[in-house]
């Protein structure tokens, strides 16, 4: 288990976390989400023992990182991928780690197997591509074969066939018991990766809660609907008070569609059928975690981009 109690971190007049308070559960995978600057990165490090908090505590298992013996044995992290000697070898810079945590060697080429390194492992780590270095850096996160694991952007250089690679490996993680952290800014992969998201903006919490009821929550009810109709049903839904957006144009000849904000598809339903409208497609609109974290975040974004007609100034 992960603790973060009263976590604070300021850096001269700015503050990059503020009173951070949140416990990470074993036997899920916990997404950790936030826009650029939100102060992801250094919680982490913090959780780590890398960066001192100005104020509060961030403890492991129950303890500082710093009063862990062999931290290896109960910690994993990946935080960057890079974050090796550029003229050692896979293996070598492995065997020094489990070297430090009192690991045997043969631990060291379990782990190159497991994350697919074992032919490349006496090739320096200098010249591997990102998507290599992740899997090293994975590699050395599992050494001690911890309890617990923190991920910082691990998807990051993966191709679609290691992206879900890593997706299958950490809920098999977390399935074991253990208790998997993940930051990632890949939104559609954490939907489909974390059970539980903890979400933070301009390094305050935003929301602790499971995936779905965060999109749930966050998100407009929405439902589509078609008809042959669609004059007579517009007419219909908003002289009944009920706000209806245009669905775009029909595609491959199907009947046109609307969009009804803030209704539930058996109110729908049962308006059009008292009055007769035939429908084709009656469909309650689940929103993205994309969709949701906009609408959550939007307020905590550090840094806005122009629209692009006004920075072509207007040549668009």
């Amino acid at each position: 288990m992960i603790e973060v109690r009263g976590l604070t971190k300021r850096f001269g007049a700015t503050t990059a976390v503020d009173d951070l308070t949140f416990t990470v559960e074993p036997g899920q995978v916990t997404g950790f989400l936030g826009p650029n600057g939100a102060g992801k990165s250094t919680t982490m490090r913090m959780i780590l023992g890398l960066d001192r908090p100005t104020a509060g505590v961030a403890l492991i298992g129950g303890k500082p990182y710093r009063e862990l013996e062999r931290p290896l044995h109960t910690v994993g992290a990946l935080l960057d991928a890079k974050w090796t000697h550029p003229n050692r070898s896979a293996r070598a810079h492995l065997r020094w780690l489990a070297a430090s945590n009192e690991l045997p060697a043969s631990r060291v080429e379990e782990v190159l197997r497991l994350v697919g390194l074992t032919e490349v492992a006496d090739k320096k780590a200098g010249g591997f591509s990102l998507g290599m270095s992740q899997r090293l850096g994975l590699a050395a996160a599992l050494l001690g074969d911890p309890e617990i694991l923190l991920f910082d952007e691990p998807v990051n250089g993966l191709d679609p066939e290691g992206i879900l690679w890593i997706r299958r490996f950490m809920q098999r993680l977390a399935s074991e018991g253990r208790t998997v952290l993940v930051s990632s800014h890949l939104l559609s992969e954490m939907a489909q990766t974390a059970d539980h998201l903890i979400v933070i903006g301009r390094g305050k919490l935003i929301a602790n809660t499971a995936t779905k009821d965060f999109i749930d929550r966050s998100s407009e009810s929405t439902v589509r609907v078609r008809s042959p109709q669609l004059d007579q049903l517009r007419s219909l839904l908003t002289s009944n008070g009920m706000t209806v957006r245009e669905d775009g144009a029909p595609v491959d000849g199907a009947a046109p569609a609307l969009t009804v904000v803030g209704e539930t598809s058996d109110a729908v339903g049962t308006l059009a059928g008292d009055n007769g409208i035939t429908l084709y497609e009656l469909a309650p609109q689940r929103a993205s975690l994309e969709e949701a974290f906009m609408r959550l975040t939007g307020g905590s974004v550090q840094y806005h981009g122009e629209g692009l007609e006004q920075a072509m100034g207007g040549a668009l």
